[in-house]
């Protein structure tokens, strides 16, 4: 487990990190080197390729014994200047595979382009939509909920529930009498 997380941070310091700073350095410089320019655009053509593989290959990559400290591995190889590995990997392996097929690749893009954004509209349509829906239905919910403390206002400020049915008031013969009362009272004394 703590392998596993050192990895990782050591994956984001090599892989991403340092090579995001040399890149900057290199842009930034006064005297701009086009070969070193290449070189750091070659290099997040292959980081950008290897992320989206690794994205849709992670359930079949990530089990294997040692994938981190691989990865870890290959980034470092990339850029390392005794190996520079990009410029390798880039010209006999990337680049006439997507010189080839760079048609067709092109295509499938502009395919799943166009679908991504259908299906972005058609769920920002939805959500809005159902979140307007549920905004009304809570909304209706507190008014609902301010009708009955309006009600438990009145019921305190004047002693009974309106919803509840009114206690039978006893006819005056059912009333008490004084005299009643006060023999009571003198029978206890």
């Amino acid at each position: 487990m703590l392998g596993d997380l050192v990895t990782r941070y050591l994956v984001l310091l090599f892989g991403y990190a340092f090579p995001a700073f040399e890149c900057f350095r290199s842009v930034e410089k006064n005297k701009v080197d086009v070969e070193e320019i290449k070189f750091w655009c070659q290099y997040w053509i292959i980081i950008a390729l290897v992320t989206v593989c690794e994205r849709i290959g992670d359930v079949f990559l990530s089990w294997l014994p040692m994938y981190g400290e691989v990865k870890l591995a290959f980034f470092i190889y990339l850029w390392y200047p005794k190996t520079k590995g990009t410029g390798f990997i880039y010209e006999t392996m990337l680049r006439p595979f997507v010189t080839r097929h760079e048609t067709d690749i092109e295509r499938k893009l502009q395919e799943m382009k166009a679908k991504g954004w259908d299906f972005a509209i058609y769920y920002w349509h939805n959500c809005t939509e159902l979140g307007q829906t549920k905004f009304f239905d809570a909304l209706q919910y507190f008014m609902s909920q301010s009708g009955k403390s309006t009600n438990s206002k009145t019921k305190k400020s004047n002693g009974y529930e309106p919803s509840a049915p009114p206690l039978p008031v006893p006819s005056p013969n059912e009333w008490p009498s004084m005299a009643m009362h006060k023999s009571k009272n003198r029978k206890r004394s």
